[in-house]
């Protein structure tokens, strides 16, 4: 038991002494990444690819409902998709 206890503290200090090394020495002249302000991106509108995303999910949603599979669903969602 002792044994086990005493690998895992090896391990997890050379993990950390292996991460330490692997990352760049930070320099105090360089400024710090100031994260953005959190109501910047709540504001911002949903990207195209969220609405594509949005669109497809609410498709495939209505095929599972209509019970459709293989190429009829496969067209349906297509026609879907697709329709403005």
């Amino acid at each position: 038991m002792r044994l086990s206890a005493v690998a895992a503290a090896v391990c997890l200090s050379l993990s950390v002494a292996v991460a330490a090394a692997d990352s760049p020495p930070q320099s105090a002249a360089a400024p710090a990444a100031v994260p953005a302000a959190s109501g910047t991106q709540a504001a911002a509108p949903p990207s195209e690819a969220a609405a594509k995303h949005a669109k497809r999910t609410a498709c495939l949603k209505d095929a599972k409902a209509r019970k459709l599979l293989g190429a009829d669903k496969t067209s349906f969602l297509k026609t879907c998709i697709a329709a403005p």
